[in-house]
């Protein structure tokens, strides 16, 4: 168990706290602070009773603002982030001190060096690698970046020894060691080719803003990696466009890139959609996962996947095996893993809706994406794009936006995003008849206020009726992405038959056609 403490920056804070736990007869296990006004605390799990005495006992002490329980502390995340990381890493990775024995070595590593970790762990990777001196190299007056050629056995590598400097009290830099990577020639020439082709990959993104400027420099980072990636960010903000154009520059690129709604799915056919299915004569199906193999898998509305799914999912990701709807036996795939989501997983796992050790295998790499209305300077060069786009679509002559219309594309709240805003370019170049310029009435977009949603220009009518009308509204959103009323019911806290009734007084009928890329 885990709690997080707010707290004020008071001297003798944690020596408070730790007397409570005293009292309680609690072993603290670990301990992180933050310079942020945190305090976390790991110990062993307590029972109901135990725990609603301890909160409002740490909650009286002076300089304690607030306390909860937390799913993980801030150096649990790290380590295992990191240790993840260099676990999926395809190259070998050596942490080495300041006489150049291993501290820290990956799977990849061991394998180059056909040896147990426990074998090298403090020895001196000279032992094994001929052809440069890494204890002459960390002696020297000044320690730089080194990349050269190396051998292992009868096996060349190219080496990049990146040297790791700590600050002292005073300010000043102290070598602690170094980093060392260990690459193939044959996965350097991967490494190159793939980056040649970047440029195609994300040529669809339109970023000019900081913001997103600095989402396509992530990802492009972690196009490379093996390890599943966690995209999170409001509904239409572009997450499934980001997973394609990361397989689109990796080394899979070459394989099927699959795209499956978890929202979608329910009962044995989620099971069957992502693992497969094998049918009462014994006949395989298969399933994303296995359609996937040597490719991507996009797991969009990941927080919608069932506990019984969480559960085979993580499964595969411990052993590659996907279990299959009537059948014991697992299937192998060689996937990388994305999945997306725009809600709060770490919420999930404290209610119990998400599992907790699901949720630390997909959060070993992770991006957010800006909402559109943080992003002001992609809303043009995005328009432009899709107005030229739905001009060769449809067949239309070339058309322009009016300054007007512009200036309400930036005005504009953008609840939906950068979907909302290709949705309402579609609709007003698909009405576009001899003339060429869109203008604001052509784009039909709902009145919206940030704080209060949707509004109506002028409103004459009861509050009841303003309360239904703001509820259809969001019934008649939400119902695309939810095309099982059950799921709605579910995502909005309501009985299968009330949203049916819902569904039927506001005449509310399937979801209308949506327009995705082709």
């Amino acid at each position: 168990m885990r709690l997080e403490v707010t707290c004020q920056d008071r001297v003798g804070l944690a020596k408070d706290i730790l007397e409570v736990l005293e009292q309680h007869k609690i072993n603290l296990k670990g301990i992180d602070a933050s310079s942020l006004g945190y305090l976390y605390m790991q110990f062993a799990d307590l029972n109901f009773d135990t725990l609603s005495e301890l909160l409002p006992r740490i909650r009286k002490i002076q300089g304690v603002l607030d306390v909860r329980t937390t799913p993980f502390m801030p150096s649990e995340r790290e380590h295992y982030a990191l240790k993840t990381l260099l676990k999926t890493l395809p190259d070998g990775v050596f942490a080495i001190d300041a006489k150049g024995r291993i501290s820290i070595v990956n799977d990849s590593a061991l394998k180059i060096l056909d040896m147990q970790e426990e074998e090298v762990l403090d020895e001196s990777l000279n032992h094994w690698v001929q052809g440069f001196s890494f204890g002459r190299w960390l002696s020297l007056e000044e320690v730089t970046a080194q990349a050269t050629r190396v051998s292992v056995g009868n096996k060349e590598y190219l080496v990049e020894a990146l040297p790791v400097y700590l600050p002292n009290e005073e300010g000043d830099s102290i070598l602690a060691g170094a980093v060392v990577a260990m690459k193939t020639p044959q996965r350097v020439g991967e490494q190159f080719s793939a980056l040649q082709n970047q440029v195609a990959g994300f040529e669809k993104i339109k970023a000019n803003s900081k913001a997103m400027k600095a989402v396509v420099k992530q990802v492009r980072k972690l196009a490379q990696l093996d390890a599943p990636l966690l995209l999170s960010g409001e509904i239409g903000s572009g997450k499934e466009i980001i997973a394609q154009a990361l397989h689109e520059v990796s080394l899979r690129k070459e394989k099927a890139f699959i795209t499956l709604s978890c929202a979608s799915l329910s009962g044995s056919s989620e099971v069957k959609a992502l693992f497969g299915e094998v049918d009462a004569k014994g006949l395989w199906h298969a399933g994303a996962l296995q359609q996937a193999n040597g490719g991507t898998l996009l797991l969009s509305e990941i927080d919608e996947l069932s506990l019984d799914s969480q559960g085979r999912l993580l499964h595969f990701l411990q052993t590659t095996e996907a279990l299959p709807h009537g059948s014991e036996k697992g299937k192998s795939a060689n996937v990388r893993l994305v999945v997306a989501t725009n809600q709060e997983l770490e919420r999930l796992c404290q209610s119990g809706q998400f599992r907790e050790d699901l949720y630390h295998r997909l959060n070993q790499l992770n991006c957010q994406l800006p909402p559109l209305r943080l992003r002001r300077e992609d809303i043009l060069p995005l328009a432009e794009y899709f107005v030229d786009r739905y001009c060769q679509q449809l067949n239309k002559p070339v058309a322009h936006l009016t300054e007007a219309c512009e200036e309400l594309l930036l005005q504009y709240a953008w609840p939906g995003n950068v979907r909302q805003l290709k949705n309402a370019i579609f609709r007003a170049v698909s009405v576009l008849d001899d003339h060429r310029d869109i203008t604001p009435e052509l784009l039909k977009l709902p009145h919206y206020h940030q704080d209060f949603g949707y509004l109506d220009d002028e409103f004459d009518g009861t509050l009841e009726q303003a309360v239904k009308q703001f509820e259809a509204n969001i019934i008649r959103r939400l119902y695309p992405s939810y095309t099982s009323t059950r799921k709605l019911a579910k995502k909005l806290g309501m009985s299968h038959t009330a949203i049916a009734n819902k569904l039927k007084e506001y005449g509310i009928s399937k979801p209308p056609i949506t327009y995705t890329d082709s």
